[in-house]
């Protein structure tokens, strides 16, 4: 599969970066003459971030080309994202170009955050229908999943099941209206922020910490409405409305009442804002942006909530369309080391090793039938023994991969041997043992036949 990224932007960046670490080859386009360079830093920055979110390892990387005319990147193009500034006159004289060349069933999104699908399609396309649709991401889109879809239904269904596909949420906007829906609420956030800076009744690094250190958190894992249905307690969201919804007369806000962005208070908010994160370049804010968003939704992920299930979901679509050898020893865990499992040290801590073994054990008893299915039946593996080699040190962005040889399978015993390597070095290794039993008694009993079965043909002759 392919995409063209047509202008090479932060955003453009972004689109290009998840694309291409999904698996796509990706075209650019771009006649900037930093362009290449602003994208290949974007998709460094990437390559360092994504893979922290996923327990499985991300497909081949696609081959990312930059092409010095528009024809060049589109003609033969699956999907094409139009990232060219916000002017309307821009975006037609693009999506023009866009229709004449591309194929007839490719996908044109448009990145635009406040123009409407009716809009963008008052051009002349030619002897062809103008075709392009909303895709409207959030930065950074390597990482943030939401995509804001606009556009005729069949146009949107095929496109939802492409961006799902490379780990992403489709928000499909149920009416056109200018700047979507989550503009609109920021639209909000913003222009009383830009009152609050004006009556100096706050700076930007104040408004910053409202929002980062208070509801902010809360929004990230649910949202406005149902944070606002637990406020109402037990009786729920009529209890919340019947308490707080008589301030929305009040003059808590100046809602309709904009501020004029006068040079002095564009000045007034570029001078607080250098004031509060000016001493950092951007790559380091990038990165620092980066590692906590990795870190919140890895949290999130064991938390089965919010957008961890999206991860936990992709997760699963990784795993399945992993191909599994049939060679021994087995591969079992195939993996990037993520941010949050170094310590103080910056390397991996030793607890973690144990994860990436248990992730190993795991995939045996998958392979086995000892699945979520058979321990719902009441039986299961339990661990009850293991000795662990630490041979050499991980870091946060390390590939690793486990190779498992099943050393013993008889009876209640099952004996795994696991070799944990970065390339061709073994890091560290598990001799683990783990012992059959009832969850109901707790205590070991034979396992159920089918397990048994799939389990012998495993075992290593010789090894036990």
């Amino acid at each position: 599969m392919k995409a063209a990224v047509v202008g090479g932007g932060v955003i453009g960046g972004g689109w290009a970066a998840r694309f291409l670490l999904n698996g796509w080859d990706v075209s650019v386009f771009d006649p900037g003459p930093d362009a290449e360079r602003k994208i290949n830093e974007v998709v460094a920055n990437a390559r360092r971030s994504l893979p922290g979110l996923y327990e499985t390892a991300l497909p081949a990387e696609g081959k990312l080309t930059f092409v010095n005319e528009l024809p060049a990147a589109v003609r033969d193009a699956d999907w094409i994202q139009e990232s060219v500034p916000e002017r309307l006159d821009l975006k037609h004289r693009v999506l023009g170009e866009i229709q004449t060349h591309a194929p007839d069933d490719a996908l044109i999104g448009s990145s635009t955050s406040g123009f409407k699908p009716s809009e963008l399609n008052q051009v002349n396309a030619g002897p062809r229908r103008a075709r392009a649709f909303v895709a409207h991401p959030f930065n950074p889109v390597y990482l943030l999943p939401l995509v804001e879809l606009v556009g005729q239904t069949t146009t949107v269904a095929r496109a939802s099941g492409i961006l799902t596909s490379i780990g992403m949420k489709p928000l499909v906007v149920r009416k056109e209206i200018d700047a979507h829906i989550a503009d609109r609420l920021l639209e909000a956030v913003w222009r009383e922020a830009l009152w609050l800076i004006k009556d100096d009744i706050a700076t930007t690094e104040e408004i910053d910490n409202a929002i980062r250190f208070g509801f902010g958190l809360r929004w990230a894992q649910m949202g406005l409405f149902e944070t606002y249905r637990i406020a109402g307690g037990e009786a729920g969201m009529a209890h919340f409305i019947e308490q707080f919804g008589p301030c929305l007369t009040w003059p808590w806000t100046k809602l309709m009442d904009v501020p004029e962005l006068t040079d002095e208070l564009v000045q007034k908010i570029a001078n607080q804002s250098d004031h509060q994160s000016g001493h950092r370049s951007i790559r380091e804010l990038e990165r620092i942006r980066d590692d906590n968003l990795v870190a919140m939704m890895r949290a999130l992920k064991w938390r089965e909530w919010g957008a961890g299930v999206l991860l936990n979901e992709h997760d699963a679509r990784l795993r399945s369309e992993r191909v599994t050898s049939e060679k021994k020893p087995i591969r079992t865990v195939d993996r990037v080391i993520p941010v949050d499992w170094t310590d103080y040290n910056g390397h991996m801590n030793e607890s973690r090793y144990g994860q990436v073994f248990s992730d190993a054990a795991d995939s045996i008893m998958a392979m086995i039938g000892a699945d979520e299915a058979y321990i719902a039946s009441g039986l299961s593996y339990f661990t009850v023994d293991t000795h662990t080699r630490f041979l050499n040190e991980c870091h946060a962005g390390d590939t690793v991969h486990v190779d498992t040889t099943v050393l013993e399978g008889a009876g209640k015993k099952l004996k795994l041997f696991h070799d944990m390597k970065r390339g061709d070095d073994t890091v560290a290794t598990c001799e683990q043992l783990l012992i059959h039993v009832s969850l109901e008694t707790r205590r070991s009993c034979e396992p159920g036949p089918t397990v048994s079965a799939k389990l012998a043909p495993l075992v290593v002759e010789g090894t036990s």
